[in-house]
């Protein structure tokens, strides 16, 4: 494995940041994935959000390949309130926005007195699984160790996730940026035809939240079904140790390369 990148990105200051290697998407090296670009404007969202405020659900909608080179990131509010509030963030290169992602934050409150049938996610393996993922940035950024599956087995996957390094560099990775940097890697995972010789590519992704994970460790379990008409659906339950934490879903365009 190469030298790991300092963080996924740079801080330059004045609301812009220049992505690292870490950032590099499967399909292009001169691109990004997507679940780097998801965390970073997830992670700018809850924190505008405020004090008693929580990120529920983010929408992501990738209107394109998402460059490899510096940006700015413009926050707005579209509905502001205070036990919910929708937000909108925008990934923004040479005044043409990549990444345009929304989020609702509802504000928190006292436990209640149930919380719904517990999940249990596998036991996490001791040791690292899967295919050698060296030269590629964002394979290397991520520690897995699959429970089903794998990176060079098409169908459903099961994986524990750990990133490596922080999502911003200078900060401490949360929960939240843990949860979504890994969240986009659904489709790959559960592919159920092979990279080499198939694109399924999501234009968007969804990831809803009813907590962030306490733990370093985040679990997906995914799935893709395909239509005969050229697209699919990708989706994931995301669990930390501790059990349920959200839910992945991405819609898919299925083409052979």
């Amino acid at each position: 494995m190469s030298e790991p990148a300092e963080a996924f990105y740079l801080p330059l200051g004045d609301d812009r940041y220049e992505p690292t290697r870490a950032t590099e998407s499967p399909w292009d090296p001169t691109a990004q994935h997507g679940g780097p670009p998801t965390a970073l404007l997830g992670h700018l969202l809850d924190a505008a959000a405020g004090p008693g405020m929580r990120l529920a659900r983010i929408s992501a909608d990738f209107l394109g390949a998402i460059p490899r080179r510096p940006f700015r990131v413009e926050v707005v509010q579209l509905r502001p309130g205070k036990r919910i509030a929708l937000s909108e963030a925008r990934m923004v290169f040479d005044d043409r926005p990549a990444v345009v992602a929304r989020a609702w934050t509802i504000a928190t409150g006292p436990t209640p007195p149930s919380t719904g049938e517990r999940i249990e996610p596998p036991a996490l393996p001791e040791t690292e699984q899967g295919p050698d993922l060296t030269g590629w940035g964002y394979g290397e950024a991520i520690e897995w160790r699959f429970t089903r599956g794998g990176h060079d087995i098409s169908g459903a996957a099961e994986v524990w996730t750990r990133v490596r390094i922080p999502l911003i560099a200078g900060e401490k990775p949360t929960g939240l940026d843990r949860t979504l940097v890994v969240a986009d890697s659904a489709n790959g995972l559960s592919a159920v035809l092979p990279m080499t010789e198939w694109l399924f590519i999501p234009p968007s992704i969804t990831v809803t939240l009813a907590r962030f994970p306490e733990a370093e460790w985040v679990h997906l379990a995914c799935r893709s079904h395909l239509s005969t008409d050229g697209l699919g659906v990708s989706h994931a339950t995301l669990c930390d140790p501790d059990g349920h934490l959200g839910e992945v879903s991405q819609p898919l365009l299925v083409r052979e390369r």
